[in-house]
C-alpha cells in the first residue's frame, strides 16, 4: 500500500476536495475507511506536506513522433497547408521506423510524466510506404511501458491507402492487445484506437474501413476537425463543412472524440451534442499557429465532454499539459464565458479520460486507478495564493510536479524520473537524429 499524507488538499475530481490521507492499494484508490485500518509495516508513505494532490493528467491528443521535430524552420506562424508540407519533408529526410518511434516516444512520454501526464494518447499519423507498422506501434508502446506511463496508441491515417490502413490496424491489434476488452490491455496500461487525421486528408472509405476495425474490436475512434485547413479543404473538395461530412460518414457517435474544433458554429455544436461525441481542446497548438480557438465554454454548455491535449512537438514544441491548461483558461474569454481553474483541471483529467472511454482515470474517487500528481505549493511562486488549487494554473507557469504516481507506483520522485535519466533519453534521441541527418 502507498499512503499519500499531509497534503494541503487533494482534488478528488472537478467538484470535490479532501484533506484526508489518500491510500493506494494494488494500483487503485481505496476509501478513507479502508485506509485507516489497512496500514502495515509494508506500507510506503509519500509525504505531501506543503503540496496539492491531483489526479494524474490525461493528455488526450499528442503526436509523440513530433518530439523529434520541434521548432523546425518554416513551421512557425504559417498556414497549415505549408506546415504539413514542411513536416512531411522532415519526416522523409530522417526516416520513420521503430528506432525513431522508440527514441522519440521515450522522450515524449518522459516529458509528459515529468510535467504530470500519467496517460497520453498518441495519434500516430506517419506511415511511410513499406514501413514496419507493427514495429512502430510496438516500439512506442514499449517506450511508455519502460517509463511506467499509460499509453493510448491511435493507428491514425493521413492520406494512407484506405485498405492498407485498415489491414495495418488489424495487425497492430493482433500484435499488441489481442483479445483484450475494448482494445485495453489487462493491466490498463495500453489501449488501442483508430483515427484518420481528418476529412482534409482522408477519404470516406478510410473513415468507413477504420470504423469497421473499431467495431470489430471495440476500439475507440478519434479524429481531428475544424482547424484552418480542414474547413477550407472540405468546402473546396466537397462543398460541405467537416462536421456534416463526419456525420454522413458515420463518425459522429459516442465512441468518437474530435480534436481541435476551432471553427464550429452554434448549429454544429448542437449537432455534436446530439450524437454523444466528446471533444479535445488543443490550445497550445492552435493558438500560436493561428489556427483558431475552440469555443470550449459553449461546447461544455451543450453537454459535450471536453478533454485537453497538447498536440505534437511540430506545432506546440512542448508536452506540458498543465501549461496548456493555463493557456486554455486564459484565452477562454476571447471566444465565450471564462472558465474556472477547476473546470480546466477537470478537462485535463476526467474530461480527457471520458473521451478515451476510461472511467477509472482522471479522478481519485474510491476505485479509481491510482494515478496522481503531488504539486509543491510552498515556494515563493505560490506565496499569497488564496486558493492553492486555482493557483496550480494561475501561479507558477511551467510548474512541474514533485512526485508522480501511476498505477500505484512512484515513477517521478523529487522532480526526476525514478528509473531513467532524462538527460540520457534526450541525448539518445539527439544521437539518432544526428546520424540520420549527417
Amino acid at each position: 500500500m502507498l499512503l499519500i499524507r499531509n497534503a494541503v488538499t487533494t482534488l478528488i475530481d472537478e467538484t470535490r476536495e479532501s484533506t484526508a490521507d489518500l491510500a493506494l492499494v494494488d494500483g487503485f484508490v481505496v476509501s478513507d475507511a479502508i485506509a485507516a485500518t489497512s496500514e502495515s509495516d509494508e506500507t510506503e508513505v509519500l509525504d505531501a506536506s506543503g503540496c496539492v494532490v491531483t489526479p494524474g493528467l490525461v493528455n488526450a491528443h499528442h503526436h509523440l513522433l513530433q518530439s523529434a521535430f520541434r521548432t523546425l524552420p518554416g513551421t512557425r506562424g504559417v498556414v497549415m497547408s505549408e506546415w504539413l508540407k514542411t513536416m512531411a519533408a522532415a519526416y522523409g529526410a530522417v526516416g520513420i521506423d521503430p528506432e525513431l518511434a522508440r527514441t522519440a516516444g521515450l522522450v515524449g512520454v518522459a516529458e509528459g510524466l515529468l510535467s504530470g501526464v500519467t496517460t497520453v494518447a498518441d495519434h500516430h499519423l506517419t506511415w511511410p510506404e513499406g514501413c514496419d507498422d507493427v514495429g512502430i506501434a510496438r516500439a512506442t508502446a514499449s517506450a511508455a511501458a519502460e517509463l511506467g506511463g499509460r499509453l493510448v496508441f491511435v493507428r491514425g491515417s493521413a492520406r494512407d491507402d484506405p485498405e492498407q490502413a485498415a489491414l495495418s490496424a488489424e495487425r497492430i491489434v493482433a500484435d499488441l492487445v489481442a483479445n483484450a476488452e475494448g482494445g485495453v490491455s489487462n493491466d490498463g496500461m495500453l489501449q488501442l484506437a483508430v483515427g484518420p487525421a481528418g476529412v482534409h486528408s482522408d477519404s470516406e472509405q478510410t473513415f468507413r474501413l477504420l470504423g469497421e476495425v473499431a467495431e470489430r474490436h471495440g476500439l475507440r475512434r478519434r479524429t481531428q476537425a475544424n482547424e484552418q485547413v480542414d474547413v477550407a479543404i472540405a468546402l473546396e473538395k466537397y462543398g460541405r463543412r467537416p462536421i456534416e461530412l463526419l456525420d454522413e460518414w458515420g463518425w459522429l457517435a459516442p465512441d468518437v472524440t474530435i480534436a481541435h474544433l476551432c471553427a464550429v458554429t452554434p448549429e454544429e455544436i448542437a449537432r455534436l451534442a446530439s450524437t454523444g461525441v466528446t471533444a479535445t481542446h488543443a490550445p497550445g497548438c492552435d493558438l500560436p499557429m493561428g489556427w483558431g480557438i475552440a469555443p470550449v465554454a459553449a461546447l461544455r454548455a451543450a453537454g459535450i465532454p471536453v478533454g485537453l491535449g497538447t498536440s505534437g512537438g511540430g506545432s506546440n514544441d512542448a508536452g506540458h499539459l498543465l501549461a496548456d491548461a493555463r493557456l486554455a483558461m486564459q484565452v477562454a474569454p476571447l471566444v465565450g464565458p471564462a472558465l474556472a481553474a477547476r473546470e480546466v483541471l477537470g478537462m485535463a483529467t476526467e474530461g480527457s479520460a471520458r473521451g478515451l472511454g476510461r472511467d477509472e482515470l482522471g479522478h481519485l474517487r474510491h476505485g479509481a486507478a491510482a494515478d496522481l500528481c503531488v504539486w509543491d505549493v510552498s515556494g515563493v511562486a505560490d506565496a499569497g495564493v488564496a486558493d492553492p488549487v486555482a493557483g496550480l494554473l494561475w501561479a507558477n507557469p511551467g510548474r512541474r510536479p514533485k512526485h508522480v504516481v501511476v498505477a500505484g507506483r512512484v515513477v517521478v520522485r523529487d522532480y526526476e524520473l525514478v528509473d531513467h535519466d532524462q538527460r540520457e533519453l534526450a541525448s539518445r534521441l539527439s544521437a539518432v537524429l544526428a546520424t540520420r541527418t549527417a
